[in-house]
């Protein structure tokens, strides 16, 4: 996949409307997953992730009324990956000023460099946009046609058994490979021009 695309910059004006519920959505349910497998990674239990994503979202939703995007100071996900940041860093200075019979505060003791995260962040925006885009061309196809795809695609099985375990030929079974990973390569396209800022 290409560079991870910015965030769309109509979805972010259109944030500033808490009861805006698509926009919403669109937004949470690519970057509540990014937020919380970012936190995980970075030593959090479950419900810990959970609450710093809670917390995110919420300093986002009330940040978004007087939010203003300027390409000269980076990109919205750049900002965002700030506020996992900060947020994070806060949870764990909360977490260690209150006395704990559990020797794990949750976060590792040494961050990673700045530049190492990053990279990590956006190596996680991109498996999001992938599973994401994986997700909506899978709705668009019977299970047949997609369990040809994922079979020989994805569990690298051959061809040869999968049109026969399925009952289909081996020509029908590189046909549906090919429309589905068309159908993804489409979603995706569709899901980078919707997070172009």
């Amino acid at each position: 996949m290409a560079d991870p695309p910015s965030t769309r910059l109509s979805l972010l004006v259109r944030l500033r409307d808490l009861n805006d519920a698509d926009a919403w959505r669109q937004f949470v349910e690519l970057y509540a997953p990014l937020v919380y497998h970012y936190a995980h990674r970075r030593g959090l239990q479950d419900a810990d992730a959970a609450d710093v994503t809670q917390d995110v979202l919420q300093a986002v939703a009330s940040a978004m009324e007087h939010f203003r995007y300027d390409p000269e100071r980076g990109t919205f996900r750049g900002w965002l990956f700030t506020l996992v940041r900060h947020q994070l860093h806060h949870w764990g200075t909360s977490r260690r000023q209150r006395p704990s019979k559990s020797v794990d505060v949750g976060i590792r003791e040494l961050p990673a460099p700045v530049a190492e995260e990053e990279s990590q962040w956006e190596q996680e925006f991109k498996r999001r946009l992938m599973s994401q885009a994986v997700a909506l061309a899978r709705e668009k196809f019977r299970e047949t046609t997609w369990q040809a795809f994922w079979q020989t695609a994805r569990l690298g099985h051959r061809s040869q058994d999968v049109a026969r375990d399925l009952g289909m030929s081996v020509a029908a079974v590189y046909m549906a490979k090919s429309r589905v990973l068309t159908e993804i390569k489409k979603q995706i396209q569709r899901l980078q021009e919707l997070h172009e800022h």
